[in-house]
């Protein structure tokens, strides 16, 4: 009898290039003497202000609390006085009103933070309020607020099975790994709390074949315990995404414009649940992350502790004791599905992972000209959405907006799959995703049956 392979269809496989961080322990850069704490660092609605400019706040304090049914807490990430507000681009283009708090150096915790002994004790209502309180969001890059997802469904689902996602399928960045090898314990303590907040009974963590050290590691914490398994997946990319996560895990396809909590499971981050473990036993909020820094414009890539709303310069500065050679490129995230920034002056945000920076020696830093489409379909081979990217491409550029939704435009989760494999060097996902912008803000003249005022 052949047992099931954890993978999926499409994808493609790339050059890992995780050799430079992965095997470098955390360490903590100093606070720097500002933080900016953007109010709209997670999916959903911005975060209103508690504190005015003038106002000392402490570590660890809520400075901004979520409005409406969607949106996170925020908290301050040192101890100091809000010296102001501001409105700055965030790496991901978009623009956000700032809360600017000057560092007093002192690192004084909020009083009102008080650990516990266990949080298993707790009943699944009060872990689900500690995760919103705290400010738990996704901290793999979507920053969906964790709360939200472990509420009781409206739909009267049952949740059966929570997967922790390990995968860390983007090159060059280790954050995730570091955390499965140095912080395992709270790994696995988020997993149960999640398991208990969402009354699901199987616990998964999930791990690509090329972390064998991190495999080996949950296979003996979890050796015991009934209700949590370790699933190991084959490397390919984009193997780490939530649909096709759930597919290769438990063979349960997501519909489309559905959550995965329509097939009864909910995927988080392995830094999620670390923060979880943190903000349940220790009533820490999120006020801190694991960044990696890579590429070779920089003296010493690394995997960094590092303040929420450090800007990127002092991280670069403090952690990876600066640029070597000036950067030809910048990337906030990976180089698959991250933003190329012109400058450092950008703040480090609760979805951040990682920063890459390449000089002009680099490949990556080399952008080749954009030639015709040559029809190998090899976008169309490797979409993991079973897309055709080049008549997407097509349809976007010349404003084609009916026949982009019905090539299903929206199903596209811009892994990037369809460019790095375009001999034709077209910038695919730049077109899909500036198509998507257009119709979601625009709705072209409201002939978009998905677009809602």
């Amino acid at each position: 009898m052949f047992s099931r392979l954890h993978t999926f269809i499409g994808g493609t496989h790339i050059d890992a290039a995780k050799n430079l961080t992965a095997e470098l322990p955390i360490e903590a850069i100093p606070a720097p003497e500002k933080v900016v704490l953007p109010l709209s660092m997670h999916i959903g609605a911005p975060a209103k202000p508690l504190v005015q400019p003038g106002e000392k706040v402490y570590l660890g304090q809520k400075i901004a609390e979520a409005q409406g049914a969607v949106s996170s807490n925020i908290h301050a990430s040192v101890s100091g006085m809000v010296v102001g507000s501001e409105r700055r681009f965030l790496p991901n283009g978009t623009v956000a009103a700032c809360m600017v708090i000057k560092n007093d150096g002192q690192d004084t915790l909020d009083p009102t933070i008080t650990p516990r002994e266990s949080g298993l004790v707790l009943p699944p209502d009060e872990i689900r309020q500690l995760l919103a309180e705290k400010g738990i969001v996704g901290m793999g890059g979507a920053t969906f607020p964790t709360h939200v997802k472990y509420a009781p469904q409206s739909s009267g689902r049952i949740i059966d099975t929570v997967i922790l996602n390990g995968i860390e399928c983007e090159p060059f960045i280790t954050a995730d790994y570091r955390i499965l090898i140095e912080h395992a314990d709270e790994v696995i303590r988020g997993l149960k709390y999640f398991l208990k907040a969402s009354l699901a009974n199987k616990g998964i963590i999930a791990i690509e074949d090329n972390k064998p050290r991190a495999i080996e590691l949950f296979n003996q914490l979890t050796a015991d315990d009934p209700n949590i398994s370790v699933v190991v997946c084959p490397e390919k990319y984009p193997q780490g995404s939530e649909r096709h996560l759930i597919y290769a895990v438990t063979g349960r396809v997501v519909p489309e414009r559905a959550l995965p909590s329509a097939v009864g499971v909910i995927v988080d981050n392995v830094a999620t649940a670390m923060q979880a473990a943190l903000a349940v036993k220790d009533d820490l909020p999120c006020y801190e992350r694991i960044v990696t820094v890579s590429g070779n414009a920089v003296h010493k890539p690394g995997n960094y502790r590092v303040r929420i709303g450090t800007l990127y310069s002092h991280l670069v500065e403090q952690g990876a004791q600066g640029l070597k050679n000036d950067p030809a490129r910048i990337i906030s995230g990976g180089p698959m599905m991250g933003f190329s920034l012109h400058s450092l002056d950008f703040p480090v945000l609760k979805g951040t992972g990682g920063l890459l920076l390449f000089d002009h020696q680099s490949e990556l830093a080399k952008l080749p000209p954009e030639n015709p489409c040559v029809r190998c379909g090899k976008c169309v081979d490797t979409c993991p959405m079973f897309l055709e990217p080049t008549q997407l491409f097509k349809a976007v550029k010349r404003r084609d907006w009916p026949a982009a939704l019905a090539g299903h435009v929206g199903t596209c989760i811009e892994c990037g799959s369809c460019a790095y494999n375009c001999p034709a060097h077209i910038p695919l996902v730049q077109y899909i995703r500036m198509g998507k912008q257009f119709i979601l803000t625009d709705g072209f003249g409201g002939h978009n049956p998905y677009y809602k005022k």
